[in-house]
């Protein structure tokens, strides 16, 4: 922590922060040098931080990685299961980036398939919460927009059919 002179040059500031030697040199008066120093320090002590870049994929990008990942991972048939799947979500989100893909948007298709069935909704969204999470966990992306959709009942059509078996039997 020493500011000095240089016969020739002027004043220069130099000290050392863990280990590591800091200078700052050819300044035209002392006062500069000091106030150089303390800024230096400054910005050791508060480092400013590094903006961050936003990250975003086209969803068509995220699903053909996805789908390279599962058939190189996992089974043929498991792998059968998420193309059949990720065209119907290609036909519905085809030029969309993934951030473009809202929550809403999700939720207006999954009560589209829950008019299949719920079983058939839920797969849905279970199989779409795998691709998003795989893009959050590779970097690629930043938001799931399934985070906060709840998967729909299915227990009603069991109840259902109990009650109709065990009525008949009366």
């Amino acid at each position: 922590m020493s500011t000095y002179f240089v016969k020739g040059k002027g004043w220069r500031f130099d000290f050392t922060h863990k280990g590591a030697r800091e200078t700052g040199t050819w300044f035209k008066t002392k006062q500069e040098a000091r106030k150089k120093e303390a800024e230096r320090k400054e910005e050791i002590v508060n480092p400013k931080p590094l903006p961050q870049i936003p990250i975003d994929m086209a969803f068509l990008e995220l699903v053909n990685k996805r789908l390279d990942y599962v058939k190189a991972y996992h089974s043929a048939g498991y792998y059968r299961d998420t193309c059949y799947l990720a065209k119907k979500w290609i036909e519905e989100w085809n030029g969309y980036n993934c951030s473009d893909i809202s929550d809403d948007m999700v939720q207006d298709f999954m009560l589209k398939r829950s008019k299949v069935s719920g079983y058939t909704a839920n797969k849905d969204l279970r199989y779409l919460r795998i691709f998003f999470n795989f893009g959050i966990q590779k970097r690629w992306i930043s938001i799931n927009p399934t985070a906060g959709i709840a998967f729909f009942p299915t227990i009603l059509s069991v109840t259902n059919n109990c009650r109709n078996r065990c009525s008949n039997n009366t």
